[in-house]
């Protein structure tokens, strides 16, 4: 009976001890995933596992490793273990008591792929006991991934370009100046100073008598030095004005030019006095600019100037002369070309325009193989310049082909480390998934029109949302819609999408997205089925697409995406 009962007793040891090595399975109850859907963002697929281990659970002796596991059909990705100890081991985890049993957060984070649209987070668990290696079963805790943000790599066919802009100008102003010298104290204009009347009336003349050329005004400033009293230099200084202007009225009126002459007079030129000053190399010129400082009465100027004898016969004789005078001025406008002008030669005959007027032909049309040949001759006519280089890689990255863009680009650069190319350049890098060579371009960027916004792409592509909206400010492209959906201001991203000058497959895609995000099923099946009629390969993505998973048993949106 004896034999019987220690039997017994060593059968249930032997049971109860093999239940207490032996973890079991655990229940999703005991686990929380932040987000519940997982969530590319910017290129990494993170989450925050909050589990716990139940009381009457954990075995003293065990050691259990938690690996974070994403799969999908095909394929899956393994997260950064964890490990864990019971209270008879001696090691460095974190310690999970038998009784009380123990929570504990698991941080992890996947490389984003395509594939993993549709798969599934696991948790699988090896448990060491000694020799004695053992699985428990893998426990699911999460679906995944909404991969929106992925789509910059899409809307970036819609981001603006940067072009190498012209310099044209219709009109440019220009002007032709000449100079009448007069005697201290005198009006009169001298027989020797008649040939600086005659030069400026025959600028005037050939102005008048030239197509493209257009007189604005003329301009008589007559001028005294500020030696001598201020009375005296008023009336000096309006008789030059007065005798400058007949003079050069009687010539105009025997050449029958009617131009508008617009006259004044500085009683003390002290202006000029200082210019002329410090241009010089006079002793003491320093002291002389420095009274100009101290001083704003004029007669007080002229006292002080005058006490300093070292210096004033050297102003008496080669500074004080040049300021009396009258000042002609021609002010007149050079007309350029008309736009069909420009246009018509672009087209038949290129060497008969100059490079601002070829690359700004390029813009009086919206036929890209016109603008493609426009810049091509501009190309080989004036090789030295980056833009025409640039704008060709324009239109090749705005019809998609990112390698011959690259590369146009690349030329450019050669020419030219201009910020619009390497503006330019950091959207190819983007479109090309390599966020440090577009940040590093980005930082030679400066001045670039669509800097902002291609700073908005990169945040986008990093996953720093705010910072994108804020970056793209009131652009329309879809990568600002992008950019809004993800931070979650549908507002704005509604005014956004409705505003984009190129709408495409990816605008409508977005307003999808935004229309389920909004538990708006009509909007979410139109712009559904118009982004599907423009890209059907879009209807792929569509079905698996985690942001309409509410409507996949909707017969509707089961219909658009069959």
């Amino acid at each position: 009976m004896k034999k019987l009962v220690y039997s017994l007793v060593v059968t249930l040891l032997a049971v109860l001890t093999s239940c207490a090595s032996k973890m079991g399975e655990l229940s999703p109850e005991y686990f929380t995933v932040t987000p519940q859907v997982l969530e590319a963002v910017g290129g990494k697929v993170p989450a925050t596992i909050n589990g716990k281990f139940p009381e009457n659970y954990f075995n003293k002796k065990a050691i259990v490793e938690v690996t974070p596991v994403l799969r999908w059909q095909g394929g899956e990705a393994k997260g950064q273990p964890a490990t864990f100890q019971g209270e008879k081991v001696e090691a460095n985890n974190q310690t999970i008591y038998y009784k009380t049993g123990g929570n504990y957060t698991l941080r992890t984070s996947f490389d984003y792929r395509p594939e993993m649209a549709k798969s599934e987070l696991f948790l699988d668990f090896v448990v060491r006991i000694g020799n004695k290696v053992m699985t428990i079963p893998s426990v699911k805790v999460a679906d995944g991934v909404i991969a929106t943000s992925e789509l910059v790599n899409q809307t970036l066919e819609n981001a603006n370009v940067s072009l190498g802009a012209d310099a044209f100008q219709r009109i440019i102003k220009d002007k032709r100046e000449e100079q009448i010298m007069f005697l201290i104290q005198q009006a009169n204009i001298r027989s020797n100073q008649m040939g600086a009347a005659n030069s400026f009336t025959n600028e005037v003349k050939n102005v008048e008598g030239t197509s493209n050329q257009r007189i604005s005004n003329i301009e008589i400033s007559a001028y005294a030095s500020p030696d001598g009293g201020v009375n005296l230099n008023k009336g000096l200084a309006e008789k030059r004005q007065d005798n400058t202007a007949s003079l050069i009225e009687k010539n105009l009126k025997k050449s029958n030019i009617d131009a508008d002459i617009d006259t004044r007079y500085t009683a003390q030129d002290w202006e000029g006095f200082q210019e002329l000053v410090s241009k010089s190399n006079i002793q003491d010129k320093d002291l002389i600019l420095r009274v100009l400082s101290m001083y704003s009465d004029p007669e007080e100027r002229e006292r002080e100037i005058k006490n300093i004898s070292t210096v004033y016969r050297t102003l008496a004789d080669d500074i004080l002369p040049q300021l009396r005078r009258s000042r002609l001025t021609l002010n007149y406008e050079i007309i350029g070309k008309s736009d069909e002008e420009i246009s018509t030669l672009a087209r038949n005959n290129a060497r008969e325009l100059n490079n601002e007027e070829l690359l700004y032909a390029a813009t009086l049309t919206n036929d890209a193989a016109e603008q493609e040949a426009i810049y091509t001759q501009a190309s080989r006519l004036f090789p030295n310049d980056y833009r025409a280089f640039n704008n060709l890689g324009k239109l090749a990255y705005e019809a998609g082909d990112l390698n011959k863009a690259e590369g146009l680009f690349r030329q450019a650069l050669s020419k030219q480390d201009a910020p619009e190319v390497n503006n330019n350049l950091a959207l190819v890098a983007l479109a090309k998934g390599d966020k440090a060579s577009a940040e590093q371009y980005l930082g030679k960027a400066s001045g670039a029109k669509e800097l902002s916004e291609t700073m908005g792409n990169l945040y986008v592509a990093q996953g720093q949302y705010d910072r994108a909206v804020n970056a793209f400010g009131d652009a329309k492209t879809n990568s600002a819609a992008l950019a809004q959906i993800l931070a979650k201001d549908y507002n704005k991203a509604r005014t956004t999408l409705h505003a984009i000058e190129r709408p495409d497959a990816y605008t409508d895609y977005l307003m999808a997205v935004l229309g389920a995000r909004t538990n708006n099923l009509q909007m979410a099946t139109t712009h559904l089925q118009r982004a599907l009629d423009q890209q059907p390969a879009l209807k792929q993505k569509a079905a698996t697409d985690l942001e309409f998973s509410k409507y996949f048993t909707n017969a509707d949106f089961a219909a658009i995406v069959r």
